[in-house]
């Protein structure tokens, strides 16, 4: 069971864990379980957050308005972040074009360096999404100024 509870508490990120995994072993297994489960309560309340802003996203696209993010002309600009990480979110319709390349390097020029792209067709809309991490999490990135240019992009 303490080995268990060891491996439980090791998949746990260390900027969340409260110790180093060397002084795991000697911390009491309750206070380990505990750890293991506000991480996952964390999780639990990321995932419903996500789907939250994904259907705020979906009815934002239907409505043609801009909620926490900007709309230009029918297409949609959100850019959140979740500690050290960026999520980019551009929805716009087929006609409109831009070059995913040029989003990229205004996320790489403010400071935050591209994980994950994905992007998805539903209806006459695309929905793009850009997952980044932030290079010096100390100094952070500047979120308004880069909704402000991919805005000016896009538009």
């Amino acid at each position: 069971m303490k080995s268990l509870c060891f491996k439980l508490v090791s998949l746990i990120p260390p900027p969340l864990r409260h110790y180093e995994t060397s002084k795991l072993e000697e911390r009491p297994v309750q206070d380990q379980v505990e750890e293991a489960t506000t991480y996952i309560k964390l999780l639990t309340q990321r995932v419903e957050e996500m789907r939250r802003r994904r259907s705020q996203a979906l009815m934002t696209a239907r409505v043609g308005v801009g909620g926490s993010g900007s709309s230009m002309g029918g297409s949609v600009v959100e850019v959140r972040e979740f500690g050290s990480n960026l999520e980019v979110v551009l929805i716009s319709g087929l006609c409109k074009t831009f070059m995913l390349h040029q989003i990229i390097s205004i996320l790489e020029q403010e400071g935050a360096e591209v994980v994950n792209v994905n992007f998805s067709n539903i209806g006459d809309q695309i929905f793009h999404t850009i997952h980044a991490q932030v290079k010096v999490p100390r100094v952070g990135v500047d979120i308004s100024g880069i909704r402000m240019r991919i805005q000016e992009l896009i538009s």
